[in-house]
């Protein structure tokens, strides 16, 4: 009797069709034979399927047993094809008599037959409904992150026994309830609070811009400026995520295998602050079949890297393309996948290796050619690619001891959340989302200048040497600060603000 079940595999973001086919030999040796280039974990199916089938009260084949995954071309990897393997041999020996075309199938099982949770659900769940299928079977330990998805019924599977009562109708389980993912009320633990922050109202300033725009941020002070403090807090600007958002970050999180079980849904924007000494793989991503790295597990939330120019600086050349284009490929033997990476970068740096090279008050101990090796790790490509570049300077004690009511977080987030509305209504029929995505053609549409703006702006390109992405990105900053102050026109003073955010040489 030869029977098939649906599962699927995940490759890169999205997932691909996987069919296990089953079929006995009664005259040949007892075997139990996996083929369709499955990996070890895979082959080591064999003994979890074998006790789950038993320990659940069913009997499993004393013949020849063949499973096939196809299509044999494409690489299977992961636990999370036991549960439909173990339907497929249930099926192939009459223990189960149900028609399930339009059902998928996924989990790992336990040896007592139990569920286990497996990445990947979510992108299997939206494959699913994208191609026509009206159930998917998960452990019910990943219920939560596919119910993300409606339309589609999602089932939490605890045991393979119980999966097996409801599909002989003996007793039903029931579909999971759709989660509403978006809520204003989200709550997120903060390591500070923008009023928390001493002085350096100029950085805080450039901080509002770049959340109200997405722009990418170079903060450079001696230690101890509050540069980090700075960083930390920037999350706190930042608007919820939209359900949209919620679905394209939890994704990446689930194949990652990265979900908690007290977090089984990304709700707040991600804020990654890998170390120095990491690898260009553990930052894009990599593997031999390729995992996302930290900059598409900062997609819609910030990437803080700090002692900037610390990194090496072959890792951070490898930034280049997802600050410019806003996702990341990965090329290997297997074929070339792509992960989204539209995140915020937040860098900080000292001016020099011992860090007090623009301080008016101590001494700097390095020499000029070791500033100039120091400043050099960070090329010009990556400097251009940085919107907004900051000092921050060491403040003196009467400053950090002064009374002042610094503004809060929750004022400076209202104005990022009118900025940004204002965006969403701009780019209301565009993939664009906010100012630093746009097009060429969108600068055009949307950055006009009039005559004194335009004479500025072109008095700086010729004296400053600007390149035509420093231009760009100056008027994309310009736009920004003109819909922090909710206006229409793009102003001299915009531009001039724009401008002293670059990149002092």
């Amino acid at each position: 009797m030869f029977v098939k079940i649906n599962s699927c595999a995940t490759l890169g973001l999205n997932s691909e069709h996987v069919e296990l086919e089953a079929d006995l030999a009664p005259r040949q040796q007892t075997a139990f034979i996996i083929v369709g280039l499955p990996d070890a974990s895979i082959q080591e199916a064999k003994e979890r399927v074998r006790f789950a089938i038993e320990n659940s009260g069913f009997l499993f084949p004393r013949f020849k047993l063949t499973v096939n995954l196809a299509p044999a071309d494409l690489k299977k990897e992961g636990a999370a094809y036991d549960l439909a393997m173990a339907i497929t041999i249930l099926k192939v020996t009459s223990q189960l008599d149900c028609n399930l075309e339009d059902s998928i199938f996924l989990g790992e099982l336990a040896l007592n037959g139990e569920t286990r949770s497996t990445t990947g659900i979510l992108p299997a769940t939206i494959f699913a409904k994208e191609n026509g299928y009206k159930n998917i079977f998960v452990p019910a330990q990943n219920v939560e992150e596919a119910t993300l998805i409606s339309d589609i019924n999602i089932f939490p599977v605890k045991t393979l026994k119980e999966l097996a009562n409801h599909l002989e109708q003996i007793k039903l389980i029931s579909p999971a309830q759709k989660t509403e993912a978006y809520s204003k009320e989200t709550t997120q633990h903060f390591f500070a609070d923008m009023a928390d922050v001493q002085g350096q109202e100029q950085a805080k300033r450039a901080l509002e811009i770049a959340a109200a725009g997405s722009h990418n941020v170079l903060l450079s002070g001696p230690p101890g400026s509050g540069k980090t403090l700075l960083a930390r807090a920037f999350p706190t600007i930042l608007p919820g995520l939209s359900e949209e958002e919620i679905i394209e970050v939890t994704r990446i999180y689930s194949i990652a295998g990265l979900l908690k079980k007290n977090q089984p849904i990304i709700k707040t924007r991600p804020f990654r602050s890998p170390h120095h000494t990491g690898s260009g793989a553990a930052l894009v991503g990599g593997g031999r079949i390729p995992q996302p790295g930290e900059i598409s597990l900062a997609h819609r939330g910030v990437l803080f890297l700090d002692e900037f120019p610390e990194f090496s600086r072959q890792v951070l050349e490898n930034l280049r393309q997802p600050l410019e284009d806003g996702v990341v490929s990965i090329s290997r033997a297997l074929g070339t996948l792509t992960f989204p990476a539209r995140f915020t970068l937040i860098a900080s740096q000292n001016p020099c290796p011992c860090g007090y090279a623009t301080d008016p008050d101590r001494n700097c101990l390095c020499s000029q050619s070791q500033i100039i090796k120091y400043q050099k790790r960070i090329s010009g490509p990556i400097l251009d690619r940085i919107d907004l570049h900051i000092e921050v300077p060491r403040l003196n004690f009467e400053k950090l001891e002064q009374k002042t009511n610094n503004e809060t977080s929750h004022e400076i987030k209202k104005r990022v959340e009118q900025a940004l509305e204002i965006q969403r209504i701009r780019f209301v029929n565009s993939p664009t989302q906010n100012n630093s995505e746009m097009s060429p053609s969108e600068l055009k549409k949307f950055c006009e200048l009039n005559n004194e703006t335009t004479e500025l702006l072109k008095n700086a390109v010729n004296q400053l040497n600007l390149s035509a992405r420093t231009y760009h990105r100056i008027l994309k900053v310009a736009r920004t600060i003109a819909d922090l102050s909710n206006s229409q026109n793009i102003q001299s003073s915009y531009i001039a603000e724009a401008l002293q955010y670059r990149a002092k040489n």
